[in-house]
């Protein structure tokens, strides 16, 4: 009986041993499992907090030895003409389109006013000088009766005197006669130069008042000389020395697409200009055909001797700071390298970079705020596995 009761003691005793030991072990298990789910939790939320970033590799811009830029075309020659002799417009010999040569009468300005001036001017130099005739003569009387003693030397000096003022006379009356015989010449309106005639503002009987270039007062005609244009761009400043007089460009035209002329490089403004970092540069085209016309567009490109090409980055990639332009690049430790760079052309959506990277440099296309040199980045999957 003793036996049996400690045998069931010791069966209860191993019992709970077991049942402890198992409890002990739930726990452990639990623990256990709830530590290695702190540190994955812990390892994601600290992997959550780097932020990720899309990389790409700098592309290969255009040649440096080619820029493209918008121009303009401009007669090589313009003149507006205005009328210089008040009237009315007579006749017009030439319209819009027509061709003229140096000299020739483009048209004629009736002139009432001006010929009844200058009836007045002449009818004023005829007596004028019918008065230094007659002073003429009475002077050298007078001094032919000096010779006698008969008369008072101061009274010849007087007539002499005369007669000098009324030579004056006549040459101021012969002044004016001159003057409005030139203003009548103005009647005639002369082409200045071969070219053709790319205004007329004024038609038959109008009434023409003499004036110059106003925001009020048109030219009669416009003449101009397309044989020859000058086509104009402005140039970016990192491009002004690579601009020498005498270089050559190709330019295309928009009713002409497809098919490349060919410009001379001119002569260059030699400034700069403030508001926009450019320089005016003139090129000089060829248009003896007439196909091309003053006014009108053209894109030009400059060929320049150099053929170093320029990496091209997205302009989102773009940083501004106090220190200047800077782009995030990703080293091979996923940490950030801020990199100091120059813009040689702004593409809108694209920059061309002077300076400051190379083709191997993996560039944050949007990098987070605040991002600075050693913070560590994640790579976007999708653009890792394409490196």
């Amino acid at each position: 009986m003793r036996n049996d009761k400690a045998g069931m003691s010791r069966g209860l005793k191993l019992s709970g041993l077991l049942l402890a030991l198992v409890a002990m072990g739930i726990v452990i298990v639990g623990v256990s499992s709830r530590a290695s789910h702190q540190d994955k939790l812990k390892a994601w939320t600290e992997k959550q907090a780097v932020a990720t970033v899309r990389v790409d590799l700098p592309e290969h811009g255009a040649a440096a030895g080619s820029l493209v830029l918008p121009g303009r075309f401009e007669a090589y020659a313009r003149a507006p003409i205005y009328a210089r002799v008040n009237g009315y417009l007579k006749s017009w010999k030439v319209d819009i389109g027509g061709s003229v040569k140096s000299g020739q009468l483009l048209a004629e300005i009736e002139t009432p006013d001006l010929d009844q001036e200058l009836l007045q001017a002449r009818a004023d130099l005829a007596s004028a000088q019918a008065n230094v005739a007659l002073a003429e003569t009475t002077a050298k009387r007078w001094q032919d009766m000096l010779k006698t003693q008969s008369i008072a030397r101061q009274e010849v000096d007087e007539k002499v005197g005369d007669y000098q003022s009324k030579q004056a006379i006549v040459k101021a009356a012969e002044a004016n006669v001159n003057r409005l015989l030139a203003l009548k010449s103005f009647a005639h309106i002369l082409a200045p130069f071969d070219g053709s005639v790319t205004a007329r503002n004024t038609d038959t009987g109008a009434l023409i008042n003499a004036g110059s270039s106003s925001a009020t007062v048109l030219p009669l005609f416009e003449v101009s000389n397309t044989r020859k244009l000058r086509l104009y761009i402005n140039v970016p400043q990192n491009y002004v020395g690579q601009i020498k007089p005498g270089g050559k460009a190709k330019f295309t035209v928009p009713e002409a697409p497809g098919t490349e002329f060919e410009a001379t490089i001119q002569s260059t403004s030699g400034a700069i200009n403030a508001s926009s970092g450019t320089t005016l540069v003139q090129l000089l085209v060829d248009n003896a055909s007439g196909r091309f016309l003053p006014g009108g567009f053209a894109n030009v490109n400059l060929l320049f001797n150099d053929a170093v090409e320029r990496l091209s980055i997205p302009a989102s990639a773009l940083i501004f700071d106090q220190n200047g332009l800077k782009v995030a690049t990703v080293g091979k430790d996923h940490k950030v390298i801020l990199k100091t760079i120059t813009i040689a052309r702004d593409l809108g959506k694209t920059l061309e970079v002077q300076s400051g990277l190379t083709g191997t440099d993996l560039v944050i296309e949007n990098p987070p705020d605040g991002v600075s040199d050693g913070d560590q980045v994640n790579i976007a999957s999708s653009a890792a596995s394409a490196k």
